[in-house]
């Protein structure tokens, strides 16, 4: 379906602009450098196609009616916006962009923030990097208040995207320490019998895939506690107070050696996290995959090494 077409143009918001500053449609075309005519009918024109009356004409200088005002406030900001796209394509062919804005899972904050935000801070004169759940960080994506994401969403359902692979890991489950291996799903059930299972919020891919991991063993665990991050999951587990299905990645960004925790494969079939680097197709050029490239180096670097000193048994599955 066509969408509805746009009831003005940048140079009718700038004429109007004027009117609204000189007072008059006189004023505003000596402003301009146009005939007071041209004016007048530039203002008549979105008047109509706006289906609303902008001015005030029974008063000296001209008035804004309500509606008039809201288009003030917002061609203003338009107009802002626009003056600034010849400069930022100047600065995008001198190689370096004025803004690079990045979302991060929160599962990574510890180990990427700060080598993303200096990385994205060599590319871009200002760089922003926002950790939280995947899910925000696809809902901003794809209304363009982010350039690119890092999580555990593919959006493999929206058309315009490019994907470069991160890392993979396996869920894996953690309990308090001491606590005997769980063999299979009855041994589960037996544990949530003693200790309240924890989960991660339904909104995150990760409590999604918790849940299915769970129906996919047949196991109804009791719905009692749940946080929407991997401190929060971690720290009761920690505590002795709960079990949780989680990833060494969630581990390690909670700041907790898994040496604290009895950590084991997930019982059942295993299920595998996928990270990966989202942006929309040929906007940011080559920087998508370098970046990516840079993501897994740093991971391999810092953070793999870590995790199989603590679990060596997940070997090459991270």
């Amino acid at each position: 379906m066509r969408s509805e077409a746009i009831p003005f143009d940048l140079r009718t918001l700038d004429i109007f602009l004027a009117v609204c500053d000189r007072g008059s449609m006189a004023g505003a075309a000596r402003q301009m450098g146009l005939t007071q005519p041209a004016v007048s009918q530039a203002v008549a024109e979105l008047e109509t196609r706006t289906g609303a009356r902008l001015f005030d004409r029974s008063v000296r200088p001209l008035g804004l009616t309500p509606a008039g005002g809201v288009l003030r406030q917002r061609a203003s900001a338009l107009l802002s916006e626009a003056r600034q796209i010849a400069p930022m394509l100047r600065e995008t062919e001198n190689s370096r962009f004025p803004l690079l804005r990045a979302g991060l899972v929160d599962s990574l904050s510890r180990a990427l923030a700060a080598p993303l935000g200096a990385t994205l801070l060599r590319e871009a004169d200002e760089a922003s990097v926002q950790a939280g759940l995947t899910a925000s960080h696809a809902a901003a994506l794809l209304t363009r208040q982010l350039d690119l994401l890092i999580g555990a969403d593919e959006l493999e359902e929206v058309a315009g995207l490019e994907r470069f692979d991160v890392l993979s890991e396996p869920y894996i489950l953690i309990a308090p320490a001491g606590t005997p291996r769980p063999e299979g799903p009855e041994d589960l059930a037996r544990l949530a019998a003693r200790l309240p299972f924890v989960r991660y919020s339904a909104r995150s891919k990760t409590g999604i895939e918790v849940e299915r991991h769970l129906r996919r063993l047949k196991l109804d665990l009791p719905r009692r506690l749940e946080f929407d991050t991997p401190q929060g999951v971690t720290a009761v587990v920690v505590r002795g107070e709960g079990f949780a299905v989680s990833t060494p990645l969630c581990g390690f960004e909670a700041g907790v050696s898994q040496a604290a925790l009895a950590c084991w494969p997930l019982p059942g079939p295993a299920v595998v996290r996928r990270l990966v680097l989202v942006a929309r197709r040929q906007e940011l050029g080559r920087l998508p995959r370098e970046l990516a490239t840079f993501c897994r180096s740093e991971l391999a670097a810092h953070v793999a090494p870590v995790l199989l000193a603590d679990m060596p048994w997940l070997g090459s599955s991270l």
